[in-house]
């Protein structure tokens, strides 16, 4: 018979401490702040029926602003990430130069300041100079249809390529010490043998040390990628339109705070944690594979 496993004292004494501490903030939240409650004006905000049929609403656009910042600012910072990653793992003194200096310089860079400076340079002189703008304005009605699918409205797309960009290069900074770590961490006799069997760096990292690093750097990617959209709301500071800029303007046009931000709340935890548990089953179905588990 299996014995009953009870509750260790020091557990139970902070399970009991957590569940005050989350009345006591309820109580205080619902009677002491005198705050009037009103759920009533939400769902419009999320999905909105009208004359044209239904409609998103102001905070479901922003979501997917915010989604599409993450995918594509993600997407861009592992290929940053993995090029000046392998960069800090060369033999070479030139290309782990360049890469201490690009991890240097964004990690010890405040993320808003990063911003700003990364915002107004891209903005006044890159775009311009790219002709991003003009390009925008000579699309046909179907491209711009299938843009806005795909980047939001077009009347943003220079400062949302911008955003993109910036958050690109924060993200892959720390994406870098990531693909460094799961390199080194291959251990030496993996490069011996491959060497031994005839291949060049190339060849070692692409069909030996990488495949093995990517198993243990999965996890730390994606909280990596989880970071990402959690870090994109910075950039409401720069008038994207993302969840937490459309939430600013819901709050002052409506004055209902505690509503928006606790609705908002609940709409990044959803979409971090869906990635999570999806991040999870890739990471057990690889390690099936794996043949030392």
């Amino acid at each position: 018979m299996r014995k009953k496993q009870w509750l260790p004292p020091l557990d139970a004494a902070v399970l009991l401490l957590v569940s005050g501490g989350a009345a006591w903030f309820i109580h205080r939240t619902f009677s002491v702040l005198e705050y009037h409650w009103d759920w009533g004006f939400i769902p419009q905000y999320l999905l909105l029926f009208t004359d044209d049929g239904w409609q998103l609403g102001l905070l479901t656009r922003g979501l997917l602003t915010t989604l599409r910042l993450s995918i594509y600012s993600s997407l861009l910072a592992l290929v940053f990430g993995t090029a000046f990653g392998l960069m800090r793992t060369s033999p070479r003194l030139l290309k782990r130069l360049m890469g201490s200096t690009y991890v240097g310089l964004v990690r010890n860079l405040p993320p808003l300041v990063l911003i700003f400076v990364g915002y107004y340079f891209l903005s006044t002189h890159m775009m311009s100079l790219l002709g991003v703008e003009e390009w925008v304005y000579t699309l046909s009605d179907a491209s711009r249809a299938w843009m806005s699918l795909l980047f939001g409205p077009m009347n943003q797309f220079p400062d949302f390529l911008s955003g993109v960009l910036i958050l690109a290069l924060f993200e892959g900074a720390y994406i870098t010490e990531i693909v460094r770590a799961g390199i080194e961490s291959v251990e030496l006799g993996q490069w011996e043998s491959s060497a031994a069997l005839g291949f060049n760096r190339r060849g070692q990292l692409r069909f030996v040390i990488l495949p093995q690093a990517l198993h243990r750097m999965l996890p730390a990617l994606a909280g990596q990628f989880i970071s990402t959209i959690k870090d994109s709301a910075i950039v409401s500071i720069i008038s994207i339109a993302e969840l937490t800029f459309a939430a600013q303007e819901l709050m002052s046009a409506s004055y209902r705070t505690f509503e928006v931000w606790i609705t908002v709340l609940i709409m990044y935890f959803l979409l971090c944690f869906s990635l999570s548990l999806a991040v999870r089953k890739i990471e057990l179905s690889m390690n099936k594979y794996r043949p030392d588990l």
